[in-house]
């Protein structure tokens, strides 16, 4: 089960109980510094708002979870599916998802509609960007798999999603909802609309997920503007928020290594 702490200087989707060998959380729009409209807890460099307040909102984040904010390490997403296996802390281009067996890193992916996937297994973390080019891509299978390659058992491993983007608010063309089974399109009068976290559940079990290891906060991040940044919403001048993961040191008996692991883009 996931709680968000609304009543805290930094509200956080935190797991109850909180996990002994790893830290995983998922940001909201309150509890940072920066101005409208990205008012106040804006996590993206990119974004145009002050690079200043954007450092002082990662770290608030950072240090609420007790995270070394020198140990950070950010994925430069582009609606893909490689995979990059990080052992040390700094920005990873051309990837959507991040893979760790280092304790005290703090893996970050950025979003603002898109989902958020945190990966946990003992001794390794994970974590991935996905909207609906990254979902027909593989991402979410592709960071899971990622897990596998590195010795981690199927069955160990736990997913978590955060704020996105619901079914209830994302609208889609016929030309992307053909692209998905059926089931996951709903009609809403003559429109179309997407249920990408079923997409994203559906990958993972058909790569082995066990359903039970599968988590979700349920927020919408279109829906609750006074919560989430939403790209779509807010016409694309808007925050980002963190889904963020580490190992703690304990919890981690695993060796360190490091790689890259792609899967190839659907056509």
């Amino acid at each position: 089960m996931w709680n968000l702490d609304r009543a805290a200087a930094v509200p956080l989707w935190r797991p109850a109980p909180a996990g002994i060998s790893s830290v995983r959380a998922f940001t909201t729009r309150r509890g940072g510094v920066s101005e409208p409209p990205w008012e106040s807890l804006d996590l993206g460099l990119s974004t145009g708002d002050r690079p200043e307040a954007v450092r002082e909102n990662r770290r608030r984040v950072l240090a609420s979870l007790g995270l070394d904010g020198g140990r950070l390490v950010t994925a430069g997403q582009v609606h893909g599916a490689a995979v990059r296996c990080v052992s040390e802390p700094g920005h990873q281009p051309g990837c959507d998802a991040l893979m760790s067996l280092t304790p005290d890193l703090a893996l970050a992916i950025s979003t603002a509609d898109c989902m958020s996937l945190l990966f946990t297994a003992p001794g390794a973390v994970a974590a991935a960007h996905a909207g609906w080019r990254g979902v027909l891509a593989g991402a979410p299978a592709a960071a899971f798999r990622a897990l596998l390659s590195a010795g981690i058992p199927a069955g160990a491993v736990r997913v978590a999603l955060g704020p996105c983007i619901r079914v209830c608010c994302y609208e889609v063309g016929p030309e992307v909802a053909r692209r998905f089974p059926s089931s996951l399109v709903s009609r809403v009068g003559p429109r179309l609309h997407l249920d990408l976290p079923a997409a994203a559940r559906l990958q993972l079990f058909e790569a082995d997920l066990s359903p039970e290891a599968f988590e979700d906060t349920g927020a919408c991040t279109s829906c609750e503007s006074e919560w989430y940044f939403s790209h779509r919403r807010d016409g694309g001048r808007t925050g980002r928020l963190w889904g963020i993961v580490a190992l703690r040191t304990e919890g981690t008996q695993r060796s360190e290594s490091a790689g890259e692991y792609s899967r190839p883009a659907a056509p």
